[in-house]
């Protein structure tokens, strides 16, 4: 007989220590999500070099729109809302406290990494520039870049202190209580998109800001509130799902759900109508699949990765960038390397940069090493080391903003 080896052992020993009430299917879908942000990112992330060595951001989506449709999987933000709307009901019914406390608890939790890999990116530029010349366009490139994913954090940190008020709207409305929020995302795209787009303002794209991204939540909170069942999740699958290609073809929304350099729409920044048609299509679809893919994670070593991802879910999130970045600034002092610094403008590119995804992977391993303790409490950070680390986020913000 074989002796079970360290890998076995280890999946055993997270599969015995899972309580028996633990949501399998719902960390899975959590854990599809996360992944789904470093895989876009690093697919879709291109670099050019200019004469001086310096890195700029170049995206392959100019060249081949026909990758377009890869972010109607890749883009999962709406699964990740969804899960999160889940999580955060069953949470806040089961508080202790008061709901100001439960609101700075969770706020607290999704602060620490954020305030952590700014403060160390702060002190890393006048590292990199002065101690091993880099040029300043390399730190902005690297800086827009880390600071990419963070404005996901504060979109999902407002609407977790919007909790009670979507508990209650669920327990009024129960599955409808999302309806308003695709109303307002309709509305606005008709002003911006509509017969009277040239005398609308700018800024009224960002009405959709908040109601785009809280759709997705709501509608978790109705399903963790047991107010949105299979019949709802059909409706929600088919009718997303039409709306998306009615959007498409009739009304000639961008493919992409990320933007295009060059063009003058884009889905997700603020979300469009589009993005919550493909978030009701997948919380259709993981609803109606949650019962099948919690029996697939009973299986301990496909649940263990799952548990490992979902504790370093913060780290993930907020350092994938800088795993790339680990690897195409020592590259640029090597000039054009295929996938690293060449413009993502060829199909060579693409393989390429398929090529390097597991170094990407590899590096980001190493880093969650040593910035997987930014997600725990700082109980041995006093208030002074704290107020530093707050300057220095602030100052990084602004650099990378100020780009």
């Amino acid at each position: 007989m074989k002796t079970p080896t360290k890998l076995a052992r280890l999946t055993a020993t997270i599969d015995d220590r899972t309580p028996a009430h633990r949501d399998r299917a719902i960390d899975g879908l959590r854990a599809l999500a996360l992944l789904a942000v470093p895989t876009g990112h690093w697919l879709l992330g291109g670099f050019t070099l200019d004469t001086g060595g310096g890195l700029h951001n170049a995206s392959p989506l100019a060249t081949f729109g026909v990758l377009a449709p890869a972010g109607w999987i890749l883009q999962m933000l709406g699964i990740f809302f969804l899960v999160g709307g889940y999580a955060s009901y069953l949470s806040y019914r089961r508080r202790k406290g008061s709901a100001r406390e439960w609101i700075t608890g969770r706020l607290t939790r999704l602060g620490r990494p954020v305030l952590g890999v700014t403060a160390v990116w702060a002190l890393l530029l006048p590292a990199l520039h002065y101690g091993l010349g880099i040029p300043t366009a390399t730190l902005h490139t690297a800086s827009t870049l880390v600071v990419q994913p963070l404005w996901f954090v504060g979109v999902y940190a407002v609407i977790t202190a919007l909790t009670p008020y979507c508990v209650r709207a669920s327990q009024r409305l129960g599955f409808w209580s999302a309806a308003p929020l695709l109303g307002s995302v309709a509305v606005v795209d008709f002003l911006r998109y509509g017969p009277y787009a040239d005398a609308i303002p700018s800024w009224v794209s960002l009405l959709n800001l908040l109601p785009g991204w809280m759709f997705a939540y709501q509608l978790g909170v109705t399903w963790a509130d047991k107010r949105l069942g299979r019949r709802e999740a059909w409706l929600l699958f088919a009718g997303g799902a039409a709306l998306f290609a009615t959007l498409l073809l009739a009304f000639h929304y961008p493919a992409s759900m990320v933007g295009v350099p060059g063009e003058s729409r884009t889905n997700s920044h603020p979300p469009s109508l589009l993005v919550l048609a493909l978030a009701a299509a997948q919380s259709g679809a993981a609803i109606l699949l949650r019962d099948r893919l919690a029996r697939l994670l009973r299986r301990p070593a496909l649940w263990a990765p799952v548990v490992i991802i979902n504790l370093s879910a913060m780290t993930i999130l907020c350092w994938h960038q800088s795993a790339m970045l680990a690897a195409a600034v020592p590259a640029s002092y090597f000039g054009e390397i295929p996938g690293l610094t060449t413009a993502p403008d060829t199909a060579g590119w693409i393989v390429a940069r398929i090529a390097w995804m597991p170094l990407f992977a590899g590096l980001l391993v190493a880093i969650a090493k040593f910035a997987r303790p930014l997600e725990t409490p700082w109980d041995r950070t006093g208030t002074t080391r704290r107020a530093v680390a707050g300057v220095l986020a602030a100052g990084f913000a602004y650099f990378a903003l100020a780009a």
